[in-house]
């Protein structure tokens, strides 16, 4: 999508102009992992037009392989971004009605091509609440990434907003999140997405696990609120092993909280690939999301060494010349 900022801390009825960027949930992760060093691709289908052609453009200088990116007939989806301070939160509202995306055609993808020579396929919630194309296109990549011996994971993010195509997200993610081996997930999208009432995050997991047989491990940010501009953030995880929790890491002040879960998935997709190590891994993402939040825009732009810097509590922020 592009995104469209209000300046500064601005409120859209102040501002007379927009800041423009793009982002959108799996291209943040593909970003953030390029940034990290680790070969990512993204597909999608963009307008055939000058924007479309823009995004594509855009995406491909932070390292992403684009040449699987397809172009179509349609518009490119907007979100404008409105960013909070103290008690003020912040505000989005979403464009995204007739988009390209929503209109793609499944059969178009070859995703044993794509997905040939790919160790790992990641999703969100997001792209089967698009449309029932993009919810088809979705299952069609899962069902081949298993078949090739992928690790899959997803982001579920609920978006009650953008289900308005017929169908609840409870009738549709299930049968995606059966190919999953790692999800991200919090108590709230388990009540909304998949009727688990609770409110311990390891009865959640544990429920998650049983319902879905292939699931391995289920990971989440934890976020203390205190205002928009100061958050507190700890990653957790559930496997069989047990429950791990990483560092908190204090967040103040922060500069632009969106795509924090998106740098969270590509600390894990890296740490999960690079350390034989599951503490290791989990301190790595919640580092990254962390790092994310000091980084405007929608992915995260750090590098490893950055991250690991993080880990070890270097966060006090001093000139580096």
């Amino acid at each position: 999508m592009m995104r469209l900022t209000a300046p500064g801390r601005q409120r859209f009825s102040q501002a007379t102009q927009l800041g423009i960027t793009y982002g959108g949930g799996e291209a943040n992760v593909s970003a953030a992992l390029a940034y990290l060093g680790i070969p990512a691709a993204h597909v999608t289908v963009f307008p055939e037009n000058d924007l479309g052609r823009a995004a594509a453009a855009f995406f491909q200088k932070t390292g992403i392989d684009t040449r699987h990116i397809q172009y179509g007939p349609g518009r490119l989806g907007l979100y404008f971004m409105e960013t909070g301070e103290g008690l003020r939160p912040s505000r989005i509202v979403y464009d995204r009605y007739e988009s390209a995306f929503a209109h793609l055609q499944p059969d178009t993808f070859d995703w044993k091509n794509i997905l040939s020579d790919a160790q790992w396929f990641h999703w969100t919630g997001i792209t089967p609440a698009v449309s029932a194309s993009a919810a088809q296109a979705c299952a069609d990549a899962l069902r081949t990434a298993r078949q090739l011996g992928l690790t899959i994971s997803a982001d579920v993010n609920y978006r009650r907003v953008l289900w308005q195509y017929g169908k609840k997200a409870g009738d549709i993610m299930p049968g995606l999140v059966e190919y999953c081996d790692v999800i991200v997930c919090t108590i709230g999208d388990a009540a909304d997405i998949f009727g688990i009432q609770t409110t311990d995050f390891q009865d959640m997991a544990r429920r998650m696990m049983e319902q879905f047989p292939n699931l391995k491990r289920v990971i989440a940010t934890r976020r203390e609120n205190l205002s928009a501009s100061h958050n507190r953030l700890t990653g957790v995880c559930f496997d069989a092993a047990g429950y791990i929790e990483s560092p908190t890491f204090d967040l103040q002040p922060i500069v632009d909280r969106i795509g924090g879960g998106d740098a969270f998935m590509a600390g894990y997709i890296y740490g999960s690939l690079t350390f034989n190590n599951l503490q290791r891994t989990l301190a790595f993402a919640t580092a990254a999301s962390a790092l994310k939040h000091m980084i405007e825009g929608d992915f995260n732009m750090a590098s490893v060494a950055e991250v690991e810097q993080a880990m070890q509590g270097d966060v006090a922020g001093r000139l580096l010349r």
